[in-house]
């Protein structure tokens, strides 16, 4: 399997499932993944913000906020909804995936079997099962989610599931956000990749606690997703640079900047600094200049 590396536009964006899975881990530990807002507005004029990140160096790009009842990118020129995601793909040459959540969300976001089947007829590649902030849902939530998620998609729809904060669960936060029972448990209920937050993210959350869990989910045959989801993707380049090799150290297979850096995209800069980080100029420059019509 050819690493996603070094994978033009035109392949990145027909990657499904197992194939997905191989070329990141064939990557080892150099696959860089950037979370935007559509509903909001982008940073530059008639450019998404999803355009920007992928022009930074992003190789998947998560969309959050996403109705898959009213599929929406504000800055995205006109086309049907159902061709919001492909149209999306053709415009950045980048693996799109959406979130969907378990709980206390409209019903166009919830991680249904009905908005798992609906994400995958519009092209989406890969769904995350998770929680944004004061929603209240927990880990047996988001294990119940996954498993409907995942015996809906199909075998073409890549599967991330877990937390990168408390999300509003008061019984489960700091290092109790995630422990190797849950990484277990998200597993064994279909998750392809577990998506863990980054060491130094959220209180308590160190780099052998998320080192220890990264072991479990790779002993299961799992990737891993470390995620800054706490908006220090609006922090320095040197707290970036910090964040970024401590996940690699831990073991992670994608790196994942938040939403929350301005309104709905990470300081764009330090996806470019994350990178560099994690796999140098040569791959970072690489994605960022080779042509979406290779």
């Amino acid at each position: 399997m050819t690493r996603l590396l070094d994978l033009s536009g035109s392949q990145l964006t027909s990657l499904r499932g197992r194939s997905l899975m191989e070329s990141i881990h064939a990557s080892e530990g150099r696959v860089v993944a950037a979370e935007v807002i559509g509903l909001m507005m982008p940073l530059l004029h008639e450019v998404t913000n999803a355009e920007l990140v992928a022009a930074m160096g992003a190789d998947l790009v998560i969309l959050n906020l996403f109705d898959v009842h009213e599929p929406f990118v504000r800055g995205l020129p006109e086309c049907p909804p159902d061709e919001v995601v492909r149209t999306l793909q053709r415009l950045t040459g980048r693996v799109i995936g959406i979130n969907l959540e378990p709980v206390g969300v409209p019903a166009g976001r919830l991680a249904t079997s009905d908005n798992a089947r609906r994400a995958a007829e519009m092209g989406v590649q890969f769904i995350v099962v998770t929680a944004n902030p004061s929603t209240g849902a927990g880990n047996a939530s988001i294990q119940s989610a996954i498993r409907e998620v995942s015996q809906a998609a199909g075998d073409d729809v890549m599967v991330v599931g877990g937390r990168m904060h408390g999300s509003g669960a008061l019984q489960e936060q700091g290092s109790r956000i995630v422990g190797a029972d849950d990484v277990r448990g998200f597993v064994e209920a279909g998750a392809d990749v577990v998506l863990l937050p980054a060491p130094g993210t959220v209180p308590g959350i160190t780099f052998e606690h998320i080192h220890s869990l990264v072991e479990v989910a790779h002993g299961l045959g799992a990737l891993v997703l470390t995620s800054i989801g706490t908006s220090q993707e609006g922090a320095d380049a040197q707290t970036i640079r910090t964040i970024a090799l401590a996940c690699k150290q831990a073991g992670a297979d994608i790196h994942h900047l938040g939403d929350g850096g301005y309104s709905g995209i990470a300081e764009p800069r330090n996806i470019h600094d994350y990178s560099v980080a994690i796999r140098g100029v040569r791959h970072t420059w690489r994605r960022m200049a080779a042509s979406i019509n290779r």
